[in-house]
């Protein structure tokens, strides 16, 4: 690691620098394997991940067992991404927004900024109605009122818990990263905790017949077969869940002390974790068709149907835990960063935090009536198509193009001979590479004769992303490799 001052900016320029864009001095950093675990733990453990586990199982068309080596595959798959993207910010402790302006220029790389935060704003609304159905879960338990009225699908039970979920992340937000981080690590472990007693609770209930669910639920429907194509649907359905979080990587890894420490954290939390969590998921899955004859996605229903008021309390407060946990640390977080980079002097990570707040709760609130109605699969689907490309284009450039070395100080410099000034701040060929990835990774979601392909938007937008980007780029690559730099400091 590079000594302190090496992290030191010069003549920031305001339009490019404030505090929270910043490197991060080695000094500054406090995580180590243990937090990076409790983040995948807790993205892996929310509600909506739960329910999209499930939903797999129910309804991919392959046995149960596929299902979960799909899912551990796309685990795998994902630590060896992360790992790349999680790198150059462990390296220089910069954000992702900052890292993005060596591939596509200091204003250019406002466009990934301002894209990666979109998306996340749109998972902040959809993981807050999540979490809010834990505690409106808790709220009908005691106080009942789940036959009222509703407005936009809601009842005022539903209301109230929204609203204080919402008013809680924000509260937690602003009492910094030190709070949020000791938040994910009791969240993490204390929903594997509930998720093993839940199982155990549902074996009980249901006895035998828990592995008869689980030799039947999980076969493929009569008539159909799911096979590879299937299989690999699920495996590429997997990594655009986490695609949010795998493009931005770097505004949590910037927090670690060593790239040991990253990669041991993303071994336990995405492969290993992942596995446990979908194995517990299949389980009581299976169990609740043979106690309640009907499959059960949502964790909130299951215990709904046990009604016990004290396993509802305990319940609701772990899963609504993990996903404000996990909505702060990858939802929140990275767009605070995101709308920062568009004005720095003018927008701190704070103010952005409340830009995405306010823009999120009409989000949320729109998930059960309007939003949900796309499908769990091509929801995700859809927001990894569009990442794609930028999370090729941004790996690509640091490896190939620029050799894995990043100029510090023309990150945060605007003269038109700096380095990555390209043409009046934007790389225009970057622009064109996502736009090739983008049109082919988002057409293969909607577009009938590609609909075979759905699955693999993610996988195909990065690639064409980071080959178009590389091809475009090659006179530049040449141009590095004719100076032949030393060691990088």
């Amino acid at each position: 690691m590079a000594s302190e001052e090496h992290f030191t900016i010069v003549d920031g320029h305001p339009s490019l620098y404030n505090a929270d864009l910043a490197p991060l001095k080695p000094s500054a950093r406090k995580w180590g394997a243990f937090e990076i675990f409790n983040v995948w733990s807790n993205d892996i453990q929310s509600l909506f991940g739960y329910t999209l586990a499930a939903t797999l199982f129910v309804s991919s068309g392959l046995n149960g067992w596929w299902v979960f080596a799909g899912i551990i595959l796309a685990g795998l798959i994902v630590m060896g991404l992360v790992n790349l993207t999680g790198k150059p910010s462990v390296k220089y402790g910069i954000p992702y927004p900052v890292m993005a302006r060596a591939a596509m220029g200091i204003k250019g790389a406002n466009f990934p900024a301002l894209v990666r935060g979109i998306v996340a704003i749109f998972w902040y609304g959809v993981q807050t109605y999540f979490a809010s159905t834990a505690v409106a879960m808790l709220l009908y338990a005691i106080f009942g009122g789940k036959d009222g009225g509703t407005f936009l699908g809601l009842t005022a039970m539903d209301w109230i818990a929204y609203i204080f979920v919402s008013a809680f992340q924000v509260a937690l937000f602003l009492r910094g990263i030190d709070w949020i981080t000791k938040f994910l690590n009791w969240a993490g472990p204390l929903v594997y905790l509930v998720m093993i007693a839940l199982a155990l609770y549902i074996w009980f209930m249901a006895g035998n017949a828990l592995f008869t669910a689980l030799g039947s639920i999980f076969s493929p429907a009569d008539g159909e077969s799911g096979g590879l194509t299937a299989f690999l649907g699920v495996v590429g359905t997997m990594i655009a869940y986490f695609a949010a979080v795998i493009i931005n990587y770097g505004d949590f890894s910037r927090f670690v002390k060593t790239e040991r420490a990253m990669k041991l954290g993303n071994l336990l939390g995405l492969p290993v974790s992942l596995a446990v969590f979908s194995f517990l998921a299949m389980w009581i899955t299976a169990g609740t068709m043979a106690i309640f004859g009907e499959t059960l996605t949502n964790p909130s229903d299951m215990v709904a149907k046990v009604d016990n008021v004290f396993l509802t309390l305990i319940a609701a407060a772990t899963f609504f835990g993990a996903t404000v946990g996990i909505n702060l640390v990858a939802n929140f977080i990275p767009p605070s960063y995101d709308l920062a980079n568009l004005a720095p002097s003018k927008i701190s990570a704070r103010t952005g935090g409340f830009i995405t707040a306010g823009i999120a709760f009409f989000i949320g609130a729109l998930w059960l009536v309007l939003i949900s109605k796309m499908g769990i699969a091509i929801f995700v689907d859809t927001l990894g198509a569009v990442l794609a490309p930028l999370y090729g284009i941004l790996v690509a450039d640091y490896y190939l193009v620029h050799k894995s070395r990043l100029n510090l100080q023309a990150l945060f410099t605007t003269p038109p001979s700096g380095e990555y000034y390209y043409q009046n701040g934007w790389n225009k060929r970057a622009m064109i590479a996502f736009a090739i990835g983008a049109v082919f990774s988002v057409a293969t979601v909607y577009v009938p004769f590609l609909h075979a392909l759905s699955g693999f938007a993610w996988i195909f937008g990065a690639l064409l992303g980071g080959a178009a980007h590389v091809y475009l780029m090659r006179d530049r690559m040449a141009a590095i490799a004719a100076e032949a730099p030393g060691p990088a400091e």
